[in-house]
């Protein structure tokens, strides 16, 4: 049993954190937030469920979550099991006709519904989507030479809006629609972008394995500009797999969202410290006020 001391230190401590999330609770009531989900998150059942319960919570306070969501590995090992082997071309996978079959399978199925039970498990109410559902993503070839990998070109983003009026959670798979009745295989933060980008979203958060954008001597930047971005790509201090999200993070901002954060979906309720405290939780990408 806890004694009164105690139990009026943890109800204190409730309380001032309550207090200090108001202002950050009214800025985002209303607002939509995409949160591409991706790395640690997925691969552990008390990463998810912890990621879960803040998605339902966020709902349940104003916000309009979106969660997109990868799944590579998973993606790999079942490429393995059926011993399907991958071709690559300037070291990005071709995805032919078998293994666009897998990508939908392994994405719109076992991940997706994962994703899907881990919130309606916390109380939301998600359902599962792909690109393809309701033409909500179109594309277009993006390389002949990689088979069916797409670039998003056409949204539906009404469909998502309806969604959330019925206050459900979309949860989608990063597969595409294509003209011509191809299934398209669609890289998870791209398709996030674009979705944000479509929906103009108040935030794009993208949940990665490292803490966020660092700077040349190791520590994470807080705060960027695109510009600030740009000029950390060209002088080789952003390198390697930070280039492609923070590639995504300024496209996202060129078409519409207002701002972009990457951040560590390894720590406990990254996105509730990102968007409830004054700290954040990684780094803020936004053109300069």
């Amino acid at each position: 049993m806890r004694t009164q001391s105690t139990m009026n230190r943890d109800w204190i401590a409730t309380a001032a954190t309550l207090n200090s999330a108001l202002p950050y609770l009214q800025r985002y009531d209303g607002a939509t937030v995409v949160i591409k989900l991706g790395g640690h998150a997925m691969g552990s059942d008390e990463g998810m469920e912890s990621f879960a319960r803040d998605v339902t919570l966020m709902q349940q306070v104003g916000v309009n979550p979106v969660i997109v969501h990868g799944g590579g590995p998973q993606i790999n090992q079942m490429l393995d099991r059926l011993e399907i082997k991958s071709e690559f071309v300037k070291g990005k996978r071709v995805t032919d006709a078998a293994t666009v079959e897998v990508v939908e399978m392994v994405l719109s199925g076992r991940v997706n519904k994962r994703i899907v039970q881990a919130i309606n498990a916390a109380g939301g109410k998600a359902v599962g989507l792909s690109g393809k559902d309701a033409n909500l993503m179109v594309c277009n070839p993006t390389d002949p030479d990689l088979g069916f990998v797409g670039t998003p070109a056409e949204f539906n983003p009404d469909f998502l809006r309806t969604l959330h009026a019925a206050e459900i959670i979309p949860v989608i798979a990063p597969i595409g629609a294509g003209r011509n009745g191809e299934t398209f295989n669609v890289n998870g933060d791209t398709a996030a972008g674009a979705i944000a980008a479509s929906l103009k979203a108040d935030r794009l958060l993208l949940l990665t394995d490292v803490s966020g954008v660092k700077n040349g001597a190791g520590e994470v930047v807080t705060e960027l500009t695109p510009q600030q971005i740009r000029e950390m790509t060209e002088d080789g201090t952003i390198a390697g797999g930070m280039i492609p999200k923070t590639e995504t993070a300024l496209d996202a901002i060129e078409h519409g969202v207002r701002a972009v954060v990457i951040l560590d979906g390894r720590a406990p309720n990254a996105c509730l410290l990102e968007l409830y405290t004054e700290h954040g939780a990684g780094s803020l990408i936004r053109p300069p006020r």
